[in-house]
């Protein structure tokens, strides 16, 4: 039974269809295949590769396959919001879309620019950190990845498709050079035992490895606009999910082979290896790297835009079903077809994020590490709930154009496995350190984060707290809207 609100049900009507199983492909390729996480997560050294192989194996595969028939099954515009308010009710399914939602801008504001404004100073022209030029080039990147949010989605897609074709060429280009400079000069050194697994590596990569992998099933999101999601869901996640474990594992591995891990920067790994690997190109290569900076900045914005198309959508219908304050994010453009408030909401959030973190005592790269582990934590969490909502939702009688030829209890096994591994790398992102402690594992949190535990943690838990109240709040405001009319307000608890 659908128990939407009035206005939501409103809202829906102003959707336009316009996504095909390749547009779908193309935004979560440019969404969640991040290249700003390959840096990060190859100064664990060769081991990275391996957890990364690992998770591939036992993370991507159960969790492609969970929500390719959760998403094919339920197809209403809003994803996540929708699959855990029918599962845990509108309480719960509120928390999942902040938690979601404001990820984005706080990764874009925080992380994103920080990685777009380095790029360009250190390859293009140099922005004084702190200076009005940095404030600057920082807040034209964040809006640029809000207009492109705002535009209708026919139009506005088409950012995040040459951003994933741009992605996917630079990524091909960058692992055959390395194969050429690999013949020429050698690799950094890595042998047999640079691989071997260990449980500093763990605890360090596995935050970042889930957020890269994470997100696939954003795209139902926009199930509403989709011009025919039953077909195309599992289609585009099944592909995508591939495509992404062969753009992080081929990479990773060709940082590693010209960089010492000891040498690579969560920041600027990847263009690092890249100035390293096209000194093959002789006197080109200067002139070379400038354009790759100018397509890597090029590549983070339709990444942002991506995920701000998916994300927004999601918020918006939490708040025009009344999960959200009383509705006036709820709305969607009647010209464009986008919720143009949330849109702009999210740009106020990631400039309000920007400015935060640029009171962080450290530098760029300081900055990046714990912004970008914030946005992990609050990312992470939210799956708490969502795959806990997707095991429940296979009991509920529904056709499934897309069935796991498993059992229920086989079904339950699968994202048993893939909760097991979120809970333990939202524990990781909170709270660095305290698994190593336990273990008995040498852990030095300055010179990891270069920032101090207690500013780390001030700035996580702060950051928690803040959204909490907000959670809380924006429910409370919401009950207008929830009462606005008669509602079966039954789940399946």
């Amino acid at each position: 039974m659908d128990t939407s609100t009035s206005l939501a049900r409103e809202q829906t009507s102003r959707l336009h269809r316009s996504l095909g199983a390749f547009d779908i492909i193309f935004l979560m390729i440019a969404a969640v295949v991040g290249l700003e996480t390959l840096g990060q997560v190859s100064t664990y050294g060769g081991e990275a590769f391996t957890w990364a192989l690992v998770l591939a194996v036992t993370f991507l595969i159960p969790y492609g396959l969970i929500f390719a028939e959760v998403g094919s099954t339920f197809r209403e515009e809003g994803g996540a919001y929708i699959w855990v308010r029918t599962a845990f009710g509108r309480g719960a399914a509120a928390i999942a879309a902040l938690l979601t939602w404001v990820t984005q801008p706080v990764w874009v504001g925080g992380s994103m620019a920080f990685l777009a404004a380095e790029t360009f100073s250190e390859h293009i022209t140099a922005l004084s950190p702190g200076s009005f030029a940095d404030y600057a080039f920082k807040l034209i990147f964040i809006w640029i990845t809000v207009a492109a949010a705002i535009v209708s989605l026919r139009r506005g897609k088409w950012l995040p498709t040459v951003g994933a074709l741009l992605k996917v060429g630079l990524l091909v280009f960058f692992v055959l050079t390395t194969v050429i400079y690999a013949f020429r000069h050698g690799t950094a050194g890595l042998s047999a035992g640079s691989f071997s697994p260990t449980l500093a590596g763990l605890f360090g990569s596995v935050p970042v490895l889930l957020f890269a992998f994470l997100g696939f099933e954003s795209s139902s999101s926009a199930a509403g606009e989709m011009k025919n999601p039953a077909r195309d869901v599992p289609f585009s996640i099944f592909r995508s999910c591939a495509a992404a474990a062969a753009c992080y594992l081929i990479p990773i591995l060709a940082i590693l082979l010209v960089i010492p891990a000891d040498q690579i920067t969560g920041i600027g790994g990847l263009l690092d290896a890249v100035a390293t690997v096209y000194s093959v190109y002789g006197g080109a290569a200067e002139p070379l790297l400038t354009l790759t900076s100018v397509v890597l900045i090029v590549i983070l914005a339709s990444q942002g835009a991506a995920w701000m198309i998916v994300s927004d959508r999601m918020q918006a219908m939490a708040a025009a079903d009344g999960s959200f304050f009383g509705g006036f994010f709820g709305k969607f453009s009647s010209r464009l077809g986008t919720p143009v408030r949330v849109n702009m909401l999210s740009g106020v959030v990631a400039t309000v994020f920007l400015l935060a973190s640029m009171q962080i005592t450290g530098d760029n790269a300081a900055v990046f590490g714990v912004v970008l582990t914030i946005s992990i934590s609050t990312f992470l969490l939210s799956y708490l709930l969502v795959i806990p909502a997707a095991i429940k939702l296979r009991k509920v009688d529904e056709p499934r154009p897309y069935r796991v030829p498993v059992s229920d209890r086989g079904f339950t096994i699968l994202g048993a496995i893939c909760f097991a591994w979120v809970l333990l790398g939202s524990w990781v992102a909170v709270f660095p350190g305290t698994l190593e402690a336990l273990f008995g594992l040498d852990y030095s949190f300055t010179d990891i984060w270069g920032v101090s535990q207690a500013t780390f943690e001030a700035f996580t838990l702060g950051t928690l707290g803040v959204l909490l109240v907000l959670g809380i709040a924006g429910y409370a405001r919401g009950a207008r809207v929830r009462n606005a009319t008669p509602l079966d307000e039954k789940s399946l608890v």
